[in-house]
């Protein structure tokens, strides 16, 4: 049976970059490990007067090239394994875009849909206090993830900023815009997604107006299917967690937008027929766009994935053994580290604006972004062609040689 367990999904992944690189045994075990796992107990005050005690974690998987940097998220079925596959996939990423940080990631095992405001702020702030001791803005910066939201930020900003005694806006990035927040990160990760998608089109040959489905309707999928739309695609399918809507002949973007707005779904669109996430996997289209959760590709239904194009705008939705299906049938996918790098590399950009105290308009940072997301697409492809892989493992193999350059540049204290 297949293994689904995140970390050691990435373990395999790391694996066949390092075979291709020839790494050394000790390198290779220096890289794989994460450097350090931080497990917190987090007690907080509920509205009933009651205390709950939540469990978080924050990972960090390297520091070989810079400051960690990852995001946080909270949701029920966090594990310590998921934060540290995703914190290595961060390392990964940064690389692949070349940008000077390692990789971190972090989580709260909790169900904030059940949570009011103010038990999801004091939840929050106990957290980040208990987090003080590893995280800075020269030493590891958390950002959003799946849960967290520009407020959640805020209030971690503001609980670092009083135990330091002076205002950091360079904490965390996702913030909102008044506290130190970048133009331009809301639609970072699905604004890198489309260009990589686009990318792809222009080297297969797949026109716009071609078939799009996208699973996870959240705020990087809504971005890339509204990104698409504008340019002329065919959105066919949208999902959310409660389940998703399938027309042949298209969605009308807007009015889907609306009704998800309006009733917190897309499911009950009225000019649609319902359709589970799986099913849309499955369904006859160009481009797939997996936008939610990890293990949703896997050697059980590769098989039968028709899409030409699979953009990995959610961390992992591919599973190893379904890369090898995919790759041998001939179906392109944009791999994770390269698809959805685009909100890291504007969190990068609010950083850098947060050290400087200096901000750009929104062009610049869409320009810079494009410029970044475009050329790691052509080194990558470039690997690809040249080692006759899929882009998966070329992608891999250009970010663990960064790293590992790196590190063999560092060397070993004492």
């Amino acid at each position: 049976m297949e293994d689904l367990n995140p970390f050691n999904i990435t373990k395999k992944q790391f694996a066949r970059a390092a075979d291709h690189l020839q790494l050394d045994a000790g390198l290779r075990e220096i890289l794989e490990k994460p450097k350090r796992c931080l497990i917190v107990s987090i007690p907080t005050r509920m509205d009933d007067g009651s205390i709950r005690v939540f469990e978080g974690y924050r990972v960090q998987h390297s520091l070989a090239r810079g400051p960690a940097k990852g995001g946080i998220r909270y949701h029920p079925d966090v594990t310590l394994d998921e934060v540290k596959a995703l914190a290595a996939w961060m390392t990964w990423k940064c690389a692949v875009v070349n940008l000077p940080y390692g990789g971190a990631k972090g989580g709260v095992v909790c169900n904030p849909k059940l949570m009011s405001r103010g038990e999801l702020e004091r939840m929050t702030r106990r957290f980040a206090s208990e987090l003080s001791l590893v995280i800075g803005p020269d030493r590891d910066i958390p950002a959003r993830d799946l849960y967290t939201d520009p407020q959640v930020l805020a209030w971690m900003m503001d609980t670092y900023s009083m135990q330091v005694g002076y205002s950091a806006p360079g904490v965390v990035t996702g913030k909102p815009l008044p506290i130190g927040g970048s133009e331009g990160r809301n639609e970072a990760t699905g604004r890198g997604a489309h260009l990589a998608i686009r990318e792809a089109c222009k080297e297969l040959k797949i026109p716009p107006g071609s078939r799009v489905a996208v699973q996870g309707f959240g705020n990087a999928g809504s971005v890339v299917a509204k990104l698409l739309a504008a340019d002329g695609w065919n959105l066919i399918a949208v999902s959310d967690s409660k389940g998703g809507v399938y027309n042949s002949k298209g969605l009308a973007l807007n009015r889907v937008l609306e009704h998800k707005q309006r009733t917190g779904s897309v499911v009950g669109y009225p000019e649609a027929e319902p359709i589970d996430n799986l099913r849309l996997l499955e369904l006859e289209c160009e481009v797939l766009v997996p936008a939610a959760l990890e293990n949703q590709i896997t050697e059980r239904n590769a098989g039968r994935i028709k899409a030409r194009v699979v953009a990995e705008v959610a961390n992992g939705p591919t599973t190893p053994a379904a890369d090898d299906v995919l790759y041998k049938r001939g179906v392109f996918v944009i791999p994770d580290i390269l698809c959805n790098a685009g909100g890291v590399t504007v969190s990068y950009f609010e950083w850098v604006q947060d050290l400087q105290a200096f901000f750009w308009d929104e062009d610049v940072i869409n320009e810079h972004l494009g410029r970044i997301m475009l050329k790691a697409f052509r080194e990558v492809l470039g690997i690809a062609k040249s080692r006759r892989i899929d882009l998966r493992q070329a992608a891999w193999i250009l970010a663990v040689g960064r790293v590992s350059e790196a590190q063999q540049i560092r060397g070993l204290w004492p």
